[in-house]
């Protein structure tokens, strides 16, 4: 569970199809954002790949630390992507109790 003044932010990062993936990683060295990203005191609930649009990282995000996100976004991920943020909510709890089909869910 987290804590009563934090939230979930979900966070796009846009592939800028312009580059391939070395010059990727290059620009995000290069600006420090294996350094910056995610801020301290800012924790990774869930970090995938999504086909075709980039990354998609949930964030537990204390309220007082979002602007270090958008500043640690801003500071070192543009360049190498376009960036999106959705705050967002775990819906699992409320429906878990309704699922017909619960063996087939692998919720962690």
């Amino acid at each position: 569970m987290q804590p009563k003044d934090s939230i979930l932010l979900t966070v796009f990062l846009k592939h800028d199809q312009s580059n391939n993936l070395a010059e990727t990683q290059q620009i995000l060295m290069d600006q420090g954002f294996f350094d910056a990203f995610p801020p301290k005191g800012v924790s990774v609930v869930s970090w995938y790949v999504m086909m075709g649009i980039g990354q998609v990282v949930t964030l537990e995000v204390p309220a007082h630390q979002l602007s270090a996100v958008n500043l640690a976004i801003e500071k070192t991920a543009w360049k190498a992507f376009s960036t999106e943020f959705y705050p967002t909510y775990n819906l699992y709890p409320i429906y878990k109790d309704r699922l017909k089909n619960k063996a087939k869910v692998s919720y962690k």
